[in-house]
This record gives C-alpha cells, sequence and structure tokens, in this order.
C-alpha cells in the first residue's frame, strides 16, 4: 500500500480504529486512550486526528523522520502509525503543558501534571 493510501486509510476513524487494534502495543495504546481522553476521543478518533494533523502540520524533518522509518520497518504500515502517533502525543503533551513546565522537553511524559 501507498503511503497516501495508508494515511487516507488513517484518516477515517473506523479503519483507525481497527489499525490500532492490530498494533498491537498495549503501552502505546494506553498512551492513546489517556490523550484521547483529555480531547473526547476515542483512540480511533485520536489516530484518525493525528494523521490529519500530521499530514497537515508535520515538518520536513517529521516526514524524514517517517520516511526512514518506513525504508528500515518490517512492517511499514506499523511504522508509519507508531510514528504519526508518538509525533501528535508529544504534540499535545507540548500543548497540555502548564507555561514553564520542563516536561515537555520531547519525551511526551510529564509526571507532574499527566
Amino acid at each position: 500500500m501507498q503511503l497516501g493510501a495508508l494515511i487516507r486509510r488513517l484518516e477515517n476513524e473506523n479503519d483507525a480504529s481497527q489499525a490500532m487494534n492490530a498494533l498491537g502495543d498495549v503501552v502505546l495504546f494506553a498512551r492513546v486512550t489517556e490523550m484521547g481522553e483529555r480531547h473526547d476521543e476515542t483512540p480511533g478518533a485520536y489516530l484518525a486526528g493525528a494523521a490529519r494533523r500530521f499530514t497537515n502540520g508535520g515538518s520536513d524533518e517529521d516526514w524524514l523522520a517517517l520516511m526512514t522509518a518506513i525504508e528500515r520497518a518490517d512492517d511499514p504500515a506499523r511504522a508509519v502509525i507508531g510514528k504519526v502517533l508518538y509525533w501528535a502525543l508529544d504534540k499535545d503533551s507540548e500543548a497540555s503543558a502548564p507555561e514553564g513546565c520542563g516536561c515537555s522537553s520531547g519525551t511526551g511524559v510529564c509526571h507532574e501534571h499527566g
């Protein structure tokens, strides 16, 4: 499947939900579920939104990292889903951290603010 077709499918909430279930990464699923709840979204809706946001807001460096991950992956579709989700989780974690908080250091993990 071509990258454009995969991203278009991920932008559909039903397809994104199936992809999340097939991913099999319980830690990532838990993070997506938690962040989705903050935005009143199911995991599938969060992934669909993440795919749309990545398509429209990913930097050249983000796209290069995605292409590199695809090239190195045994399962390119899984690599795309993971990159898109981690990108969105990092962006959303940075946006939700209070001003002056040092927790948005690119890890996407804040032990003080959730």
